[in-house]
């Protein structure tokens, strides 16, 4: 038999991976290490932290996807290496990027699909900011041709997402926040001509407002803008803000007119990353012609070989996101995707029905007639020693649910609700779970504050 000699080296060398050289202290913070450690030790080390994270799946409060098909994840990592921004090196990565454009143009309604005039962003944040710049410029452009000043830039809305305060902050434009009438959880567009004036660069009017899930009256704000010009003369254009309802109005509602079918819209904004179904990173902003993106606004550069225009916050960005994009629109077609939205709205209108049938409740957005989200509040208020929503929330995180509690815009900050996004992948079955652990927190709130001393966390085998 032969004799085999063990490496000294090996044979003291540890084999379980926490007894590797780097394991046995706590991980740097401020400082980088002074040499390097074995890379399986590295990388469980960090997913050891990472392990602390909640599970993104019961993270009911974003709108963002956490779920793709391993298809995608095999797209993402195949794409890891491509720039987006370098057109010349990767031009099939930035063909796809077009035929997204086009495609979602055509989805919206533009007036020639083919045609349309549009980019894709980190996000529906960035794309919003970009949309914004162009109908600034645009405003500007109008005002100096007329010789007026320039100073004192506003742009009217309801109640929108924060990436408009800081566009409105970090681009000098006054934002002009309409409150929330009594009766409403949306803008109403009788509200519109106390606002608008001869300095709106323009009115953004949101597809799914982030707080409740419910549409804001597009067409009718239109035809208000409409008679609003016919009176005074004032051109103001119009902004859609579809961050998330722009991939499923057109699956769920495809006879709401909300899109470039309204000459009055200009310009509309999404999140691919969103209802859109593409991993975190994309967005969207569509123009309705070229007409309406300031040449002054795009860029040319040549220094990655070749002609480039871009318009864009950033610059070099992962190429991924965007091939995940149209893979899910080759993917899934329009079918696939009215199927996915569809098995969403069911899913929150099984949920808003129980909301509604547990007593405590006032169910304020069902999920059936906008973005499939169930919003609701407490039907009376709290009783001074009684337990409130945030309580509720708090209990549901003990098992994992984020479901987040706060209060609307003004002028209903009064009015405290929580939400809940059924995006895809929150199941039937996720949603039972969910109603069983309301159940039992409600029992628990209600023998907390009724006196009955609550029985201490036990541990059974």
């Amino acid at each position: 038999m032969a004799l085999h000699e063990v490496d000294g080296d090996r044979r003291n060398a540890p084999d379980d991976l926490y007894a590797l050289n780097g394991t046995g202290s706590a991980l740097p913070r401020y400082r980088i290490p002074d040499g390097p450690m074995p890379a399986r030790a590295a990388v469980r080390l960090v997913q050891d932290e990472l392990a602390l994270d909640g599970n993104s799946r019961q993270n009911l409060a974003t709108f963002c996807t956490t779920w793709s098909e391993p298809e995608v994840r095999t797209i993402m990592a195949d794409t890891l290496d491509k720039n987006l921004v370098d057109k010349d090196e990767y031009p099939q990565t930035a063909e796809l990027e077009s035929r997204c454009v086009h495609i979602l143009a055509d989805l919206w309604n533009a007036p020639d699909g083919s045609r349309a005039v549009g980019c894709s962003t980190t996000g529906s944040s960035e794309a919003a900011m970009l949309s914004g710049l162009a109908l600034q410029r645009r405003w500007r452009a109008r005002r100096r041709a007329a010789g007026k000043s320039l100073d004192r830039p506003n742009l009217v809305c309801g109640p929108v997402q924060v990436c408009w305060e800081k566009f409105g902050r970090y681009f000098d434009v006054e934002l002009r926040q309409i409150p929330l009438l009594k009766d409403s959880l949306t803008l109403r567009p009788e509200q519109l001509a106390d606002y608008c004036d001869e300095n709106t660069i323009a009115v953004v009017t949101t597809l799914g407002v982030t707080f409740t899930g419910d549409y804001e009256p597009v067409a009718e704000a239109a035809r208000t803008l409409d008679a609003l010009q016919a009176d005074t003369g004032l051109d103001i254009p119009l902004h859609v803000d579809a961050a998330s309802g722009g991939f499923v109005a057109p699956f769920l509602q495809p006879d709401l007119v909300w899109d470039f079918r309204l000459e009055r819209v200009k310009s509309i904004n999404a999140s691919g990353h969103k209802f859109g179904l593409a991993p975190l990173g994309v967005g969207w902003a569509i123009w309705r012609d070229a007409e309406e993106l300031p040449d002054e606004l795009v860029f040319h550069v040549d220094y990655l070989g070749g002609d480039m225009p871009t318009f864009a916050l950033n610059f070099s960005r992962p190429g991924g996101e965007v091939v995940a994009q149209y893979y899910n629109l080759l993917r899934l077609g329009r079918d696939g995707y009215a199927a996915v939205q569809r098995a969403c709205a069911q899913a929150a209108g099984r949920l808003a029905d129980a909301v509604a049938e547990l007593g405590p409740f006032t169910v304020l957005h069902d999920g059936k007639s906008a973005l499939p989200v169930v919003c609701w509040t407490l039907a009376e208020p709290p009783a001074p020693d009684g337990w409130t929503l945030y309580d509720l929330s708090e209990r549901l995180r003990m098992r994992g649910w984020q479901v987040p509690t706060y209060p609307l815009p003004a002028d209903r900050q009064d009015v405290v609700v929580q939400r809940v996004v059924v995006r895809h992948g929150v199941t039937r079955d996720l949603v039972e779970l969910l109603l069983s652990d309301i159940r039992t927190a409600l029992a628990e709130l209600e023998r907390q504050h009724v006196g009955v001393a609550e029985q201490s966390p036990g541990f059974h085998h």
